[in-house]
């Protein structure tokens, strides 16, 4: 039964590394936003097609747009944050 919980906490952790690793591309796509790049670089265009449909879903219930300033990046990497901490305590737990 060990084998198996440790399978779990792998995949687990191999999870939250690719939360993580979408937690950076939003970062990197909300400085972005402040320098204006060419949008026909296809870096730029990998990092909004991916991080676009998180944008949207939180623009949908949330009103994001304060003073000119957009604050969807900073509501998706909190709540990510808060995923990573829950799922990691349950990974923990299951020793």
């Amino acid at each position: 039964m060990s084998v198996i919980i440790e399978i779990i906490q792998g995949l687990g952790g191999l999870f939250l590394t690719l939360v993580n690793v979408y937690i950076w591309a939003i970062i990197i796509t909300a400085l972005l936003s402040f320098v204006n790049p060419d949008p026909y670089n296809p870096i730029v265009q990998f990092l909004h097609r991916v991080t676009q449909p998180a944008y949207s879903f939180v623009k949908r219930y949330v009103q994001t747009h304060f003073n000119g300033i957009d604050f969807a990046p900073l509501i998706i990497v909190i709540g990510l944050e808060v995923f990573i901490v829950l799922f990691h305590a349950l990974l923990n737990s299951l020793n």
